[in-house]
């Protein structure tokens, strides 16, 4: 072989590795990059908040997460008022709250968003020996004067009036209550302010109060540290969320019949927050910042509110909006988190379609 012909073949081995050099280098990049858009599709979403909406959560969570893969969602019950400052503070992704985010809130933080979720309600319950298979009558103003301390016998002559044959201990009541900022102390302190105007000039209503130094009475965390309170104090009285229903029901424990807003005693069933939400949804809000509390009408529990998930309008990013816009669609679907197997489970009641698509409207905002 001449010296001009081994010279060009060095010539195209050298090209030739050169090319091939790059085309490994491109590879590799590649295959890098698609890695890296595959692992920019995981998303991890943390929710916090609500101890009445965390039930709801957790049964939610395997379903969907099975489906969407690349969604991992964290659930923590900590209590709404923990809920609404961590998403606010974009700690969480999703505050749950049985409350919703007050005027002055919105004013300082005009990019927070409140979407319902579903519909809750909320038990008064109590430990009375011989007497928990009963449904004790109680209405707004004899419960503000348990826990405001100037009714304090379970025979005073105030309960005993709603109650004609039924024999009640001559006994201290023992009120319970939250300690933890929460949602149902916010919905259960609205229910004694629109029924008690005593309750409103002196305590009003919020996730936290200063509640009246009544002797006896104890303070617990979350609903689960409810009923093991009430559980363990003979004639105590606490306000639980209905998706404790069966713990109430398994431990024995009563459940009261309030006085709503008519004068009627009910009991919460899926039937009377159907009733009370028929009479309030026509006034919601675009918002759907409202307060369902105390609703009219003969069949209507006054004591039911909308599950707001708290989110922030401008996410960190893209993939973590289209998440929590694609998790939200499917939790107000009638064929997703709103479906009966699910809201039965917590003794919830499915968003009316109206509201429901006021939601939709709110989920299509988170950018």
């Amino acid at each position: 072989m001449s010296v001009s012909s081994r010279s060009a073949s060095v010539v195209k081995r050298s090209i030739a590795f050169r090319y091939g050099a790059i085309a490994l280098v491109l590879a590799i990049v590649a295959t890098f990059s698609v890695r890296a858009a595959l692992a920019a599709q995981n998303v991890n979403l943390l929710e916090t908040g609500s101890s009445l909406l965390y039930p709801l959560f957790n049964l939610w969570v395997p379903v969907y997460t099975k489906a969407n893969p690349s969604v991992r969602i964290t659930t923590q019950s900590t209590g709404s008022g923990t809920g609404m400052s961590q998403a606010i503070e974009g700690i969480a992704q999703i505050g749950a709250s049985d409350a919703f985010l007050s005027p002055a809130m919105m004013r300082i933080h005009p990019d927070m968003l409140n979407i319902p979720l579903a519909i809750s309600m909320q038990m008064v319950n109590y430990n009375l020996p011989g007497l928990n298979n009963r449904h004790i009558k109680l209405s707004g103003p004899v419960l503000a004067g348990i826990y405001d301390g100037s009714i304090r016998m379970w025979n005073d002559k105030a309960i005993a009036a709603m109650n004609p044959g039924v024999n009640l201990p001559d006994h201290a009541i023992i009120p319970i209550h939250r300690t933890d900022g929460s949602g149902d102390t916010f919905i259960f302190t609205q229910y004694l302010s629109f029924s008690t105007p005593s309750w409103a000039n002196q305590y009003s209503f919020g996730t936290t109060i200063s509640w009246a130094p009544v002797p006896g009475e104890l303070g617990a965390e979350g609903n689960p540290g409810m009923v093991t309170a009430l559980q363990d104090n003979e004639y105590g009285i606490a306000y639980i969320g209905t998706s404790y229903q069966q713990a109430i029901q398994q431990h024995g424990l009563g459940i009261a019949m309030l006085k709503n807003r008519n004068g009627d005693y009910v009991l919460p069933s899926a039937m009377t927050a159907k009733a009370a939400a028929a009479q309030m949804v026509s006034k919601t809000p675009a918002d759907e910042r409202i307060s369902l509390i105390f609703a009219p009408g003969p069949q209507s529990y006054p004591i039911i509110n909308y599950e707001y998930a708290l989110v922030k309008q401008r996410q960190p990013s893209a993939a973590t909006a289209a998440a929590l816009r694609n998790l939200f669609t499917w939790a107000i679907s009638p064929n997703g988190g709103n479906a009966p197997h699910f809201m039965e489970q917590v003794h919830f009641v499915p968003l009316p379609s109206s509201v429901a698509k006021l939601s939709a409207a709110q989920i299509a905002k988170i950018q």
